[in-house]
């Protein structure tokens, strides 16, 4: 404690909460399973590995270029393609070497154009994992052979369908373009981070101001941040007062006011006046670069619905590996070999389950990076999925319901003092106004909120452990705690030993060597931790504080919060066995925790919740951080999770019910009845099945994450 706030010696006990913690050195929850290296789809060489958000931007101008290669290359293939021009009514001019046109550009597109299929197939073989790669490039390869065979004379001449596998390879290539360009959009959020930060900032050596790269900037190095201009590296205000905008960084829109002392964050932006910052982190080290690399890690992480759709990519394999031998088995013993290839080849094609593994990477990529957006950082997808069920939020008491620093909450004058409590409140004011002892700025925020017009003091002096003294209006005031009073030889003020009881700091003013009141200060209950509550109670979620502080004062915060259970009294290292015992219950638990101490706990819960790590993202011990303090968040936490586990099922649902559905149909069930689905028709509704997915994912965009529409949302389900 500085020397000069040593009056406050004798009652800061009061204020040292056992909860009083703060987020550094937090470990990763046992448990958690971080695949950083995990494909969007296993085994895909033509990836390269989603590790790199860059890769993205890479495979979208591969494919792009790709695409409009073949599709350049089919219009002849397909357009001389004797199939094609019979089904138009149209004939081929007999121009010789014509008839080889098609072969030839088609088998470019197959080598060339089918490329990435075959290469994603040898992997999945390498690893033997089927999946869709092995589908399409089997059916590719199946219809690539058969044309060739019909061109040299060696099967019927039906069979030499260039333009169908013209066709399959420049829609399989459209549909993973459009693919790798959601995620990209999905990438490019992310790395639109590092743009925040400004290209030059202005350092202080000595008298001058020198502009250079935030890269050159080292901890310990003063900079000048100008108003409207963006700050360079995380640090801490060495001098000045400014409005700053910290939206990136906590979702919240309104400026929030920094000064002397406090922690900013890179790429945040002054907003009205200078400000001079020490550098205390750069680089890889600001909380800039830990919000990409927590989100990042999110979108590489696998979940349980992820595990589900490369399982049923996997089944799916079979199923139409099984339902083409079949196809060919039936037809020809009904004496069609070729239409038993025709069959099958389709089946092939329409059973490929592209859109089945785009289904969830998608939803996720975007679910991700949209919550970073607001201010919600998810750092494993399994605690994204399990938030939607749970039942019983947890909540730490100090700095998360509570601010976990002082405020003035009463103000008692004594009687026959001749002050009522506004005019008491300005004389403490008056007293305290040099100090910047927490408990003083208590004093002097409550009488700036009310307005109050606070008196000149002169002959300010302090004395450790007992309190601070002024001259005000020509008296002698005093501020102090119990110490004051003992050494006055004065008595307590009636009513203020249930303060005590409740586990308030208690602070005595006297004038003139008289006692003239009375001030009451504890932890300030947040405006918004009242609307989560209320918000949590209309989901019909179990909202439990758990606090070291004693009972009386966990009661009381509580009883204001409209809390549904308190533990008290709980010791650092039982608030792990505290979510145990609700688990027991049968409760899926939440814990929501701000402090190392808390790390147990948060690893322990079904989904650790960790909230106030806007300026200390690198670190997480939980699967959810909340770059803001709000507790408010968490009800976008929830939000998040209902709407991405709906689009992850119905987009499952789509892509698996329609493989199950169309394969039987590509293999001729209804051909008694007349109907033969053509296999240009299936890699048309293949691809059409992807467009849905991906369509379907980028819905999730829409959602609103701010803390308050969270709050209204969950209100207005009652």
């Amino acid at each position: 404690m500085p020397s000069e706030h040593a009056e406050h010696a004798e009652h800061a006990e009061h204020a040292e909460h056992a909860e009083h913690d703060s987020h550094a050195g937090h470990d990763m929850p046992a448990g958690h399973d971080m695949h950083a290296g995990h494909d969007m789809h296993a085994g895909h060489d033509m990836h390269g590995g989603h590790g790199g958000h860059g890769g993205h931007g890479d495979h979208v101008g591969r494919f792009r270029r790709l695409f409009w290669i073949m599709l350049v290359l089919a219009v002849p293939v397909v357009g001389l393609s004797p199939m094609f021009a019979d089904l138009l009514g149209y004939t081929i001019p007999g121009v010789p070497g014509l008839r080889w046109v098609a072969p030839l550009l088609g088998t470019v597109m197959y080598a060339w154009g089918g490329r990435p299929f075959l290469t994603g197939a040898a992997s999945e073989l390498r690893a033997r994992r089927p999946g869709m790669m092995l589908l399409i490039a089997l059916a590719i390869t199946v219809a690539f052979l058969a044309s060739w065979g019909a061109t040299l004379g060696l099967l019927h001449h039906e069979l030499e369908f260039w333009w169908e596998l013209a066709l399959l390879i420049v829609i399989m290539l459209l549909g993973h373009w459009i693919e790798m360009r959601s995620l990209a959009q999905t990438s490019s959020a992310l790395d639109s981070l590092a743009a925040l930060l400004p290209d030059e900032a202005e350092r202080i050596e000595g008298e001058r101001v020198v502009p250079v790269s935030p890269a050159d900037l080292r901890p310990g190095d003063l900079v000048l941040v100008r108003p409207g201009a963006a700050i360079p590296a995380d640090g801490s205000v060495a001098s000045g007062r400014a409005e700053v905008d910290e939206s990136m960084v906590t979702g919240e829109s309104r400026p929030v006011e920094r000064s002397a002392g406090d922690r900013v964050v890179a790429g945040t932006v002054a907003t009205d006046s200078n400000l001079r910052i020490e550098v205390t982190a750069t680089g890889e080290d600001t909380a800039l670069a830990g919000i990409r690399r927590l989100v990042a890690e999110a979108q590489a992480s696998t979940s349980r619905a992820q595990r589900v759709a490369d399982a049923a990519a996997a089944w799916l394999f079979w199923f139409a590996l099984g339902a083409a031998v079949i196809t060919a088995i039936v037809w020809s013993l009904l004496g069609m070999p070729d239409e038993a290839v025709i069959r099958t080849v389709t089946v092939l094609v329409i059973a490929c389950p592209h859109a089945l593994g785009l289904a969830i990477p998608l939803v996720v990529a975007i679910a991700t990076e949209r919550a970073a957006r607001g201010g919600v950082l998810v750092t494993d997808r399994l605690a994204l999925e399990a938030m939607r069920t749970v039942d019983t939020v947890l909540m730490d008491k100090t700095g998360t319901l509570t601010r976990g620093e002082p405020a003035l909450t009463e103000v008692l004058a004594a009687s026959g003092a001749g002050l009522d409590e506004p005019q008491l409140l300005a004389l403490a004011a008056a007293a305290e106004a040099e100090s910047e002892h927490p408990l003083a700025r208590a004093v002097l925020e409550r009488a700036e909120r009310d307005g109050l017009a606070v008196p000149a003091g002169t002959d300010r002096s302090s004395t450790p452990a007992l309190g601070v003294s002024a001259r005000v209006d020509g008296h002698e005031l005093r501020v102090g705690g119990p110490r004051l009073l003992e050494e006055s030889g004065l008595d307590p003020l009636p009513g203020t030993a249930a303060w005590r009881e409740e586990g308030a700091i208690v602070l005595h003013v006297l004038r003139d060597g008289e006692v003239a009141g009375a001030l009451r200060l504890a932890d300030a209950v947040r405006e918004e931790s009242r609307e989560a509550v209320e918000a949590l109670h209309a989901l019909d979620i179990e909202v439990v504080m758990i606090t070291g502080d004693a009972r009386s004062v966990a009661e009381r915060v509580g009883a204001e919060l409209g809390i549904d259970r308190v533990l008290a009294e709980v010791r650092p290292e039982d608030k792990e066995q505290a979510v145990a015992s609700l688990q027991a219950e049968g409760r899926r638990v939440a814990m929501v925790g701000d402090g190392v101490n808390d790390a147990p706990a948060l690893a322990r819960a079904d989904v650790g919740i960790a909230i106030g790590a806007g300026t200390d993202v690198a670190i997480a011990s939980a699967g959810v951080v909340l770059a803001s303090s709000d507790p408010r968040s968490v009800l976008s936490v929830i939000a998040l999770s209902r709407a991405a586990y709906r689009k992850m099922r119905q987009n499952l649902w789509w892509a698996a019910g329609y493989n199950l559905l169309s394969v039987p149909l590509a293999a001729g069930v209804l051909a008694p009845v007349g109907f033969v689905m053509p296999m240009s028709v299936g890699a048309l509704l293949m691809s059409a099945s992807t467009v849905v997915v991906a369509l379907n994912a980028q819905l999730l965009r829409r959602l609103d994450l701010r803390p308050a529409a969270g709050v209204a949302a969950a209100l207005a389900r009652r």
